[in-house]
């Protein structure tokens, strides 16, 4: 996500706007690299190994690219950088929070993902720690993680906020650790005898019944993945219907030492129902909310989810593309930056035409995401859906290249645009809307 002022067209290796730097050497030697390594694997020959990990989370190590990568050792996430990263982010979003509603949140639910935990070293950990009022002990000579430490909240300056994390299927393989780590943190925290303004975890555990199991971390069964609702957006409209697959989906409680879950139906129910909001981190600076299913199904999901349960908590994008300047925004305020600066960019739209089929397939994939959200939530205004017709189906040389390069990806733009405004999903303000969509299907146009 990038604004338009900020936006670069790249060309290989150069970046136009400016001159290379002498930091860029690294970079200018992966595409060497990358080159040289895939001939060699398909040769059959070694390709030497590397660590992964993104070079804007302090990681100059990872470059130049084009190496055997091999993940980051687990025992160290989240990493003192990490951690550093992750409190600027939850300053940024309780400050966002607090001028938006005048008070503290009590409680948030966080999505976490394994591939962001791979390319930041546990940023997303981190920001919920954080909020929590705790942070890792590190063993200064390996920077390995060895347990968790709950912080005065004298030295916090604020009440303590109570975390529940959704965690995916890949972070529930590959975290167990991690898992054990934000467990002890939520049980150490419960356990704290400090007043319910200053400490609503441990307020809610002492109200609840002794034998009830407290749980914070909550994903799908062993071997399920995704949100639940991935297959179901374009066939059903019903958000009451959506919103029931992902709480049912989301059906196990994780933590402890073995990181093994336990089916818990409802439990997870009841944080979304308590809950004042959900934050969605995104750091990878290549892809926004537009760009694949998993984040229309996390965020869609919670929001038609806690409809359900008669809740309308905010949904807030945590943008930390840029780790150092961290960015807060409602779903409504991202969707609509990313609309106006990318979508709609005739610099963008330029580059997916010489893109061919896949850049048309891009453009539908754009219009589908969207039109996900506004059945899932109230985040999509029309006038966002009047400008991808504006600039997708009522422009003439974008739909010659549509129907030219990928006739299905025409269609399928036409038949979600007639869906959406069937569904009340969308209301135009053309009066030509239905002969532009025939149109684009490839229809006779009376």
């Amino acid at each position: 996500m990038c604004d338009l002022k900020d936006l670069r067209i790249k060309d290989g290796l150069h970046i136009y706007g400016r001159a290379p730097q002498q930091s860029d050497l690294p970079r200018q030697q992966s595409a060497a690299a990358e080159r040289a390594a895939l001939l060699a694997a398909l040769d059959g020959r070694r390709v030497a190994p590397g660590p992964a990990g993104a070079p804007a989370r302090e990681r100059p190590d990872v470059l130049p690219t084009g190496r055997n990568l091999f993940a980051a050792d687990p025992r160290t996430l989240p990493t003192q950088t990490a951690m550093a990263f992750g409190r600027l982010a939850a300053d940024e979003m309780l400050r966002t929070y607090l001028q938006t509603h005048g008070e503290m949140p009590r409680a948030l639910v966080f999505d976490l993902w394994g591939s962001a935990t791979l390319r930041t070293g546990g940023e997303e950990i981190a920001q919920g720690l954080a909020l929590m009022g705790c942070e890792p002990i590190w063993d200064h000579a390996t920077g390995r993680v060895t347990g968790v430490k709950v912080l005065p909240c004298g030295a916090l300056g604020r009440s303590r906020v109570d975390i529940t994390w959704r965690i995916s299927g890949l972070f529930r393989d590959l975290f167990p650790a991690q898992l054990a780590l934000m467990d002890a943190a939520v049980r150490a925290v419960a356990a704290r005898e400090e007043s319910e303004a200053d400490n609503p975890l441990a307020a809610a555990r002492r109200a609840a019944p002794k034998e009830a199991p407290l749980a914070r971390i909550f994903g799908a069964a062993p071997g399920v993945y995704g949100a639940g609702v991935d297959d179901l957006i374009d066939r059903e409209s019903a958000p009451e219907t959506l919103g029931a697959f992902y709480l049912a989906t989301t059906s196990h409680a994780y933590g402890g030492a073995d990181g093994e879950g336990s089916s818990q139906p409802g439990a997870f129910a009841d944080r979304v129902k308590a809950a004042d909001g959900l934050v969605h981190p995104g750091d990878d600076p290549g892809r926004d909310l537009l760009e694949g299913a998993a984040d229309v199904s996390f965020v869609g999901g919670f929001a038609a989810a806690a409809a359900l349960l008669g809740r309308s908590p905010d949904l807030i994008m945590l943008d930390t593309t840029d780790p150092r300047r961290p960015r807060a925004r409602t779903l409504s305020a991202a969707l609509d930056r990313i609309v106006r600066s990318r979508a709609i960019n005739p610099r963008y739209l330029a580059g997916m035409m010489r893109h061919g089929p896949r850049g048309a397939a891009e453009l539908a994939e754009t219009v589908d995401r969207l039109l996900g959200f506004a059945t899932m939530t109230d985040a999509v205004e029309s006038e966002l859906i009047d400008l991808l017709f504006d600039a997708y189906v009522a422009d003439a040389d974008v739909v010659a290249f549509l129907r030219r390069e990928n006739p299905a990806a025409a269609r399928a733009i036409a038949e979600a645009l007639a869906l959406a405004r069937q569904r009340g999903r969308w209301h135009p303000r053309r009066n030509d809307v239905e002969t532009a969509l025939t149109a684009l299907r490839g229809g006779d146009v009376a």
